[in-house]
């Protein structure tokens, strides 16, 4: 891939896979919503927008005649043919009955009932790098989290963790750029849950692949292509933004020892510390595309053209929260859009809350000292979820 571009402006010419963005997107933000609450960029196929002011991703969020989900990354060139994976990418009316029977799958008491077991696999995990003093809190820990409890869910091998990754790469960060690549991830994906159907045949089973093979709207099962579109959402959607907020809030802690030792100290902060970790360092950014001629905050939007729904932004709005670059991990008013806001708020918030919080636990439980390995680089995620892909920690 050829260098990119530098950016001229950030209101007129963004660019959320430059260098400095992926880097520390905050100041630019910051920036737009005094100079330019809405940007655009031409360097998007037919032009992309960026509200950067919680009102306005609000606004657009729950604007359904306007806005359509069908599109839900900004990249350089319109993907086409679309491969749908519903409900995330679905519009009313057919939005709702494909989110439906996804929802008991991910309702408190089942999320309760796979709790132990996540403990168990942060306890493994940190079984196998405790003794070296150092790790790489990404690569060692936080990824495989997620990965494992969704292939647990799943019913298939956790070693196929490493396929997930795979495809998660290719389509949220490679695909940006190569849409081939992204096509490459979707058929991949599509073969695999084609062979896990097979190898379930009709059996029951209390896996997510049967749960979901067994559902039926109007007394008829799931067409194929939806079955297996809701699965490659479960992937896509679920595993790389956990991972990332679990990162996010690890190097958080290894960066800030008052926060580290006070929530060792207060454990029953704990619930408040990860609310405030998502809204601070929210993963999530997804996109709409313009249907119908629109304006939002004084800025008109013509269809075709692409939005970029930055809730990490909206997060940090000082409009919506006081002290919005500070994370205070005893912060009690926080109504964050971590998951979304509309209709397609996360239908796996559980989940993610989950691994989020039992990650921290038995990570500060086991490792209550430890900070960034001297000299060693961070790096952090290009695209559609923001997250450390490279932590390098020490520890006591």
């Amino acid at each position: 891939m050829s260098a990119r571009r530098p950016v001229s402006d950030w209101a007129t010419d963004w660019d959320h896979t430059d260098p400095t963005w992926i880097e520390d997107p905050f100041p630019i933000w910051d920036d737009l919503r005094r100079r330019s609450p809405i940007a655009h960029s031409e360097r998007f196929e037919d032009g992309a927008h960026f509200p950067s002011r919680y009102a306005d991703v609000r606004e657009i969020s729950y604007d359904t005649e306007h806005f359509s989900s069908r599109r839900v990354i900004v990249r350089e060139k319109k993907f086409n043919p679309v491969m749908p994976s519903p409900p995330i990418t679905s519009d009313p009316p057919e939005h709702r009955p494909a989110r439906m029977p996804l929802l008991p799958a991910f309702n408190p008491k089942a999320i309760e009932k796979i709790t132990p077991r996540t403990r168990a696999l942060c306890h493994r995990l940190i079984d196998g790098f405790i003794a070296n003093g150092k790790c790489d809190a990404a690569g060692d820990y936080a990824q495989h989290i997620p990965t494992r409890t969704t292939a647990a869910m799943l019913g298939t091998s956790e070693e196929d963790g490493d396929l997930y990754r795979r495809w998660i790469k290719m389509a949220l960060e490679e695909g940006i750029h190569d849409n081939d690549k992204v096509m490459q991830s979707l058929k991949e994906m599509t073969i695999y849950f084609g062979e896990e159907l097979k190898k379930r045949g009709t059996k029951p089973s209390d896996d997510l692949i049967s749960f979901m093979r067994d559902q039926r709207i109007d007394g008829q099962p799931l067409p194929p292509d939806r079955l297996i579109g809701t699965l490659r959402l479960l992937l896509i959607a679920g595993i790389d933004t956990t991972w990332s907020a679990i990162g996010a809030s690890l190097w958080h802690l290894a960066t800030h020892d008052e926060d580290r030792r006070r929530l060792v100290a207060e454990p029953s902060l704990m619930d408040t510390a990860v609310e405030e970790f998502l809204r601070a360092y929210a993963p999530v950014t997804m996109a709409r595309e313009v249907v119908k001629d629109v304006t939002v905050n004084g800025c008109p939007m013509k269809p075709g053209s692409m939005v970029l729904l930055s809730f990490p932004a909206a997060n940090r709005d000082p409009e919506m929260f006081p002290d919005a670059d500070k994370v205070l991990i005893d912060r009690k008013e926080n109504r964050h859009a971590a998951f979304g806001l509309g209709i397609h708020r996360c239908i796996g918030s559980n989940l993610a809350r989950m691994n989020l919080r039992v990650a921290i636990e038995e990570w500060l439980k086991r490792i209550p000292e430890f900070r960034l390995a001297p000299g060693a680089r961070v790096t952090w995620s290009e695209g559609t979820v923001r997250g450390p892909r490279q932590l390098p920690v020490v520890f006591a």
